[in-house]
């Protein structure tokens, strides 16, 4: 019997064609990745051993169905999995005790050369950072999938949650976020 027969039966929707068209999220996969590990080379491997996954279980893809929304399930709960098993570790000590690293905010192109706007972009991209990384887990999440343009239908879908769910966590991490920026907007 050959290794084709065994086990589920490769359709033309397999590892390839997946492969092809989730490279289009990489970006998106490793900002959500950045923001829940606040470390760069944590956020690349999660992304890696999200990819891995999702080429792993090509046959489980249903297509039609939202792949990006699919990606960022697979992303959170390899976070969760591995962030338990550090969490319990007492080598590793779990991913709260790394130190968010602040390099890299993303910034984009435009205007490019103008020092005060450069300055104004990095004191506020500082603190916004700054403020998703207060918020819980979920929170910047829901945060970041909402950024990313996810519906809540399927934010509901990677957070394993009803829509009404998904729509009120929305709401308070919004909600949080606001006053975490509002305090700093007061401090000023």
């Amino acid at each position: 019997m050959s290794d084709a027969t065994v086990g589920t039966v490769e359709s033309p929707w397999d590892s390839a064609r997946l492969g092809d068209e989730a490279l289009a999220y990489a970006d998106a996969l490793y900002n959500l990745a950045r923001y829940l590990t606040g470390n760069v080379t944590d956020a690349e491997e999660l992304v890696q051993d999200t990819y891995a996954r999702a080429l792993k279980a090509a046959s489980q893809f249903t297509p039609g169905t939202n792949l990006k929304a699919w990606l960022f399930r697979i992303l959170r709960n390899t976070f969760i999995s591995l962030y338990r098993r550090q969490r319990s570790s007492p080598i590793e000590g779990g991913l709260d005790t790394v130190s968010p690293a602040y390099q890299d905010l993303g910034a984009g192109d435009w205007l490019q050369g103008d020092a005060e706007l450069d300055r104004l972009r990095t004191v506020v991209g500082e603190e916004i950072e700054l403020a998703l990384l207060k918020l819980s887990e979920d929170a910047r999440t829901v945060i970041l999938l909402d950024l990313d343009g996810l519906s809540e239908r399927e934010i509901a879908r990677v957070m394993h949650c009803a829509i009404g769910t998904a729509k009120s966590r929305r709401s308070r991490a919004r909600a949080s976020l606001r006053q975490l920026l509002s305090d700093y907007e007061n401090a000023k």
